[in-house]
């Protein structure tokens, strides 16, 4: 196994401090508490468990959680690795369970996740026991309800009919008060605050169906006739729940990312105190200023800076890049990602909410929780057409009444089932939501679900350079001495000096300077260091000389480098009159060309947007074969060649990453940052790619312009149902139980089709 791979399948270990569990605001994470009948505060607790080989396991560990005083209940799960224990804290702590734990040989740390896991698992749960009841009762309905329909005249006697009758109308209770209660309490919802919801025609549909079938069965010469249709209610409930736990599951699948990011982040940190001393403290008491040890394999518990060492972190799980990213001193480190190379020491800048982590979590469960404007269409349209729904039901029964009356409740009902708008409702947020999920899973998170429709009809796309098209560090082409002194008789000497120094600033220039001398010669003991915005830094070395690193204006070595020059130059001068020139160049984001090939092919314009000199801008845009390039743009450049393009009646795109790129991202028909630009872009930002791959650019529009194909699909489906299905119903030639199976399938076929998104 590699050390990758080794490190990986260590990081969620649940070796942690046991003493700290006991922290009333460490519990929140992993406990909730309810209330006995003698009004004692009960808590329950989800653990996570390793070393579970087999079922055996779960009987051991639970023995050993029972035998703790206070532990009223244990429940583990072998599939799930998990444990509940139901606790008393008056009499024990979390600390001792998971002590108990280990004490059996196996491991156990809190599951952070469980909240929001254990109620997925309820209402996944009750939806599956209501579907088993309903499909159970169904088979037994049909196999009473068999005889009636294949006996021919004179062969079923009246009192053998009326007792099958009977033992339909006993097994369709259930079906009645457990399987379809979410359909009778969604009704008494709705009307209850002067509404309509879908749930009303079909509770109605069932009421209507039990009651006329109840008084066929207990008074066969009543007003209700001798007919009776248990079979089709059951089988209607029981197509309908199927429907709904396939949505369900699906919207299940579509929150799994979530979690996984919520079980990423580590419990408690490691924080160094004055003197050498250091206490683990759990991390939601993480201050900005504090300092923390992380230890190989450790997830880092906030945003902050690497103070100490050299490391490689995987950020796979905020970026979707496998790869691991080395780390310097002076890096930025993001909570959540797992250190894979050394033990560092981190300074925290941001914690809790503030983190990019949470931000993250925060931008997937907006953009889940959202209602797109296409739903919202969607469902304007629902609440007229169930009161149409509802008058037509009422104008077939009045119509069935004079015709035959005997069929004139069964039209009605049949009527009320095929047009409910399940499928209509369903159509856009279960194609934007499968594709919002999709995305997530590659990195890109979707902030506003209405930007889908907006990409799927972009045509001119413009896309910043710098931090967007190519990386952020920049390649050493060339290091030259001009003028040499005593300290600097080389090339290679030169790059110490000028490395050493640079890693006084946060400059990218600076930072590809000194990641390229790393190592070459020992850190230098500078003093009275000044850095100039815009200009470089000044330094003196241990002789008192100063050095000044920075633009040729600055360092006083003229301007040899003109706007016609593609490469940026860094220069190093000292008062003795040394002179070097280090030349750089910028390197292509991996995958930066062929996005841009695979855009100009699926009919995009493309445009160049760069605060760089014009000759860097068409350099690159010459380079990536792009339509046309602005340099030199200043942010109101930016604004005007986005709102030109506007008023020429194009919908426009735009990507970017900086500071400078917010007002135009916030101008733009549609607008992507990058993941490691600045907060304020990705604020103004419709989509944040994560991942800082250009590719997923390509990938989002076609994501976007599919699950449009897919809302349409949709949306013709459901109407062509409807207009399909209504006249057969008022005709009288749809039986009811055929009108549930056709609802049923409309919305599977919704659902089946949306999920294709999320593949």
């Amino acid at each position: 196994m590699s050390s990758v791979a080794a490190v990986a399948e260590r990081a969620p270990s649940p070796d942690i401090d046991v003493a700290l569990l006991d922290d009333p605001l460490e519990q929140q994470r992993f406990t909730r508490w309810t209330t006995d009948r003698d009004g004692r505060r009960i808590a329950d607790s989800t653990l996570q468990l390793s070393g579970m080989y087999c079922a055996a396991c779960a009987g051991i560990i639970e023995q050993a959680l029972l035998g703790v005083d206070g532990v009223a209940e244990a429940s583990v799960s072998a599939a799930g690795q998990r444990a509940s224990v139901r606790w008393d804290p008056q009499r024990t702590r979390p600390s001792r369970l998971v002590a108990a734990v280990r004490a059996a040989g196996y491991g156990a740390a809190p599951d952070a996740a469980a909240p929001a896991r254990e109620l997925r698992r309820a209402e996944a749960r009750q939806a599956l026991w209501r579907l088993f009841v309903a499909a159970f009762c169904m088979m037994q309905v049909m196999m009473l309800a068999t005889p009636s329909y294949v006996a021919g005249p004179g062969e079923l006697s009246l009192d053998l009919a009326r007792l099958l009758n009977w033992g339909s109308w006993v097994l369709s209770l259930p079906v009645l008060l457990f399987s379809a209660g979410p359909f009778f309490r969604g009704m008494w919802h709705a009307l209850r605050v002067g509404r309509i919801s879908m749930d009303v025609p079909v509770a109605l549909g069932i009421a209507v169906t039990f009651t006329a079938s109840t008084g066929a069965t207990f008074d066969p010469g009543g007003m209700f006739g001798h007919e009776v249709y248990f079979d089709s209610m059951t089988m209607f409930v029981c197509f309908l729940l199927a429907a709904r736990y396939l949505e369900l599951h699906a919207r299940h699948r579509a929150m799994q990312s979530l979690e996984s990011a919520l079980d990423r982040m580590p419990q408690q940190a490691l924080r160094l105190l004055d003197g050498g001393r250091s206490e683990t403290v759990s991390t939601m008491r993480l201050a900005p200023g504090d300092r923390v040890r992380v230890a190989l394999g450790q997830a880092f518990p906030a945003d902050g800076i690497l103070d100490e060492g050299r490391t490689r972190v995987d950020e796979s799980l905020l970026t979707g890049e496998s790869t691991p990213v080395v780390k310097a001193a002076g890096d930025a480190l993001v909570g959540g990602s797992v250190n894979l190379g050394a033990p560092v020491t981190m300074s925290v800048q941001h914690v809790g909410a503030d983190t990019r982590h949470e931000a993250i979590v925060a931008l997937m469960r907006d953009a889940m929780t959202q209602r797109p404007a296409l739903a919202r269409v969607a469902d304007a349209w629902a609440g007229p057409f169930l009161w149409a729904v509802l008058a037509l039901s009422v104008s077939a029964a009045a119509a069935w009444s004079v015709i035959d009356p005997s069929r004139a409740v069964w039209v009605a009902v049949a009527v009320l089932i095929v047009t409910c708008p399940c499928a209509l409702s369903l159509s856009v947020p279960a194609a934007l939501v499968a594709a919002a999920g999709g995305l997530a899973r590659r990195g890109v998170l979707v902030q506003r679900l209405d930007a889908l429709e907006s990409m799927a009809r972009l045509d001119h796309l413009f896309i910043d350079k710098t931090g967007t098209l190519t990386t952020q560090a920049l390649q050493l082409q060339q290091a030259r001495v001009l003028n040499f002194n005593a300290r600097m008789r080389s090339p290679e000497e030169a790059l110490a000096i000028g490395a050493s120094l640079a890693t006084w600033s946060s400059h990218p220039l600076s930072a590809a300077l000194a990641q390229e001398g790393q190592g070459a010669a020992p850190p230098w003991d500078w003093q009275q260091i000044e850095e100039l915005a815009g200009r470089g830094l000044v330094g003196r070395d241990a002789r008192g000389l100063a050095w000044r690193l920075g633009s040729a204006a600055f360092t006083g070595a003229g301007d040899p480098a003109s706007d016609h020059d593609p490469r940026a130059a860094v220069w190093l001068a000292a008062d003795d009159g040394g002179l070097a020139c280090f030349v750089f160049e910028e390197t292509l984001r991996e995958g930066a060309a062929e996005a841009m090939a695979a855009l100009r092919a699926d009919g995009y314009r493309l445009s160049l947007l760069s605060g760089d000199s014009p000759a860097r801008a068409q350099q690159m845009a010459t380079q990536l074969q792009l339509q046309s390039a602005i340099g030199g743009a200043t942010p109101q450049d930016k604004l005007d060649a986005v709102a030109a393009a506007q008023a020429r009646g194009e919908r426009v795109g735009m990507v970017g990453d900086g500071i400078n790129d917010a007002p135009v991202l916030a101008r733009a028909d549609v607008s992507l940052a990058m993941g490691q630009g600045a907060l304020v872009a990705r604020a103004q930002a419709d989509a944040v790619l994560v991942g800082n791959r250009p590719m997923d650019i390509v990938h989002t529009l076609a994501v976007a312009r599919k699950a449009m194909r897919i809302v349409r699909q949709n949306l013709v489906w459901a109407l062509a149902y409807n207009v399909a299905c209504v006249p057969l119903a008022l005709s009288g030639l749809l039986p009811p139980w055929a009108a549930g199976l056709g609802m049923a399938l409309s919305s599977l076929v919704v659902v089946a089709n949306a999920l294709r998104l999320a593949r």
